[in-house]
């Protein structure tokens, strides 16, 4: 019989997300392998002391992300959200489920595109060169690279693609973290979100007057003129596009960099090779080894079903194991870091309706900054011991505090 979920009664139950293996920071929880092999799904008890369905197969989480009876709309669900919903601000689209979340989605798809994405490629590249300059010539050894590199590429990108000034991108950062603390007090990220959204609706009212070449003003030229779109939900657009744009393209560059400062086979393979084809394919390698969402994405069955042999009722909570499904043996030697494998199919965007909208532009971003890095500083290293870097076990988005380097 299945129990209900969603309830704070999860006592006794394994913690999801589980901490990562001190030995090798970058490999998921043992217990999510024996969460795979066990029959049925797991009931945990979330970082936010709710009981849900641990969905930790690759198969199944396919499965659950692409089943209609399976529910993202937080405002149909309040279980779906850490914090009270602020009914002033409008829901953000993928917290939305379909035809509500496609009509959104439908008029971003545009500012998406691979051809778009690559097309800004020669931008962020002088971008990304700037940046490792600017990081040299100071000059400061050891430096942190996750202050140094890390932030301010997806910072400065997502900055571009929205029209937001740079200058303000301390302010999202301190905001944004907040949101992704996995011990953030319910009114941290209720203030947090709001802080985020008041800066949004401002930055708005001021592209309606002075437009730019920009997606915030695209959208109030195509879609608010119209009425598809009201001012507010482009500034709940603008701000998921914002936090989403830096916080997980951060942590790939610093968690990515520190995995090939260990495995240096594989960064001087990145570093030498000319072939685009290599460099893609390792991006995606490293995200699906990677698997930085830990405790980003749940869902509610709206109905009774099954999911890998286990009866799910009406109303119980999931969560969705990303890194665990991205281990799963569908991949051949899944634990190892080879980047020359062909890890199409991997599940580090997620799948189904509500697949990432950004990964074009995260691709393109990491595909620069990676290989400019280790062509920049071939000596690059750690500059201290590997014990003593701070991993983000508390946050939603797994990866490195900071990244102390020197070369």
């Amino acid at each position: 019989m299945s129990i209900p979920s969603g309830t704070h009664d999860g006592i006794g139950l394994p913690s999801f997300p589980g901490g990562r293996s001190s030995g090798c920071p970058f490999d998921p929880p043992v217990k999510y392998t024996q969460w795979r092999l066990d029959e049925g799904l797991s009931r945990v008890r979330t970082s936010h002391g709710k009981t849900a369905w641990a969905v930790s197969r690759y198969e199944d989480v396919k499965v659950a992300l692409g089943d209609p009876r399976i529910s993202a709309d937080v405002r149909r669900y309040p279980v779906l959200t850490a914090s009270a919903q602020d009914m002033k601000m409008p829901p953000a689209f993928p917290r939305q489920d379909d035809p509500e979340h496609a009509r959104t989605r439908r008029m971003l798809t545009g500012e998406f595109t691979v051809k778009r994405m690559e097309a800004m490629r020669p931008q962020l590249r002088d971008m990304v060169g700037r940046i490792l300059e600017e990081m040299i010539n100071e000059g400061r050894q050891p430096t942190d690279l996750v202050r140094a590199y890390g932030l301010p590429v997806p910072s400065l990108a997502i900055s571009l693609l929205l029209g937001v000034p740079y200058e303000d991108h301390a302010f999202f950062q301190e905001h944004a973290s907040t949101l992704t603390r996995l011990d953030a007090h319910e009114d941290e990220r209720t203030a947090a979100r709001r802080a985020l959204f008041d800066f949004i609706v401002n930055l708005v009212k001021h592209k309606e007057s002075e437009p730019g070449d920009d997606l915030i003003s695209r959208l109030l030229a195509e879609h608010v003129t119209t009425g598809q779109l009201t001012h507010a939900e482009v500034a709940m657009i603008a701000q998921i596009l914002l936090h989403a744009g830096h916080e997980t393209t951060a942590n790939m560059i610093g968690l990515g960099t520190l995995a090939l400062l260990r495995h240096p086979d594989q960064a001087a393979r990145i570093r030498d090779t000319d072939d685009p084809d290599v460099i893609a394919g390792a991006v995606d390698e490293l995200l699906r080894y990677l698997s930085i969402a830990q405790d980003m994405v749940w869902r509610v069955a709206t109905e009774d079903l099954t999911i890998g042999g286990q009866l799910v009722r009406a109303g119980d909570l999931l969560t969705i194991n990303l890194p665990a499904a991205n281990r799963d043996p569908f991949f051949q030697d899944p634990d190892d870091l080879d980047i020359d494998r062909n890890s199409r199919g991997h599940l580090a965007f997620g799948h189904g309706i509500h697949q990432c909208l950004g990964q074009s532009l995260a691709r393109v971003e990491l595909q620069e900054a990676l290989p400019a890095l280790l062509r920049a500083l071939p000596n690059l290293r750690l500059a201290v011991p590997p014990e003593e870097v701070r991993y983000r076990h508390d946050m939603a988005t797994f990866g490195v505090h900071e990244l102390p380097v020197t070369w």
